[in-house]
């Protein structure tokens, strides 16, 4: 499984991309605003990454894409991984929740763009998921702008947020995106 565009290259995240996601997903600055992450301990890093392996090894095992209950993407550039993206799919596998991080010293090149854009054409084309939505903390103002470049429109905010780095509860957007079918 692999998703091209003209910079990058997406393929399935597991565990042999450990160093490049414990560079991030461990770093402060580059998860303040999420709810899963800083990953404090390696070990559960690679946890994360053998049980994301383990879901894309279904898809291979039962002979289809449809088979797995989410999509964790690596995506390279120049053969080094400098984002993730998530695709995750209600259970009728018409909706599905976008997520995605970038390392910091790869911030402000379009990656992250480029990637999800791919992400929702994968789903649209292959899945038949034309309906994604997405979440920020409301202090993300980087986020809130991606979301809206990508097309997408702010139907809510909620409070009970609880970002792992923060112990006060804090408030999100929900944006959401409907493709053409």
């Amino acid at each position: 499984m692999e998703i091209k565009t003209p910079r990058l290259s997406l393929r399935p995240l597991g565990p042999e991309y450990f160093e490049t996601v414990q560079q991030y997903a461990g770093d402060l600055e580059n998860a303040k605003y999420m709810r899963d992450l800083p990953s404090e301990k390696p070990e559960d890093t690679l946890r994360f990454l053998r049980r994301v392996g383990k879901e894309w090894e279904k898809a291979e095992r039962e002979q289809g894409l449809n088979a797995c209950d989410y999509y964790e993407f690596a995506v390279l550039w120049e053969g080094t991984q400098v984002a993730a993206v998530s695709l995750y799919p209600d259970e009728a596998r018409e909706t599905a929740e976008l997520g995605w991080i970038t390392n910091k010293a790869y911030w402000g090149h379009g990656y992250a763009f480029e990637a999800v854009q791919a992400v929702i054409r994968f789903a649209s084309e292959t899945l038949h998921i034309h309906r994604f939505i997405a979440h920020c903390d409301t202090e993300n103002t980087a986020s809130s702008h991606f979301m809206e470049k990508l097309g997408m429109t702010r139907i809510a905010e909620y409070g009970g947020r609880h970002n792992k780095c923060s112990d006060e509860e804090r408030r999100e957007y929900e944006y959401e995106l409907v493709m053409q079918e």
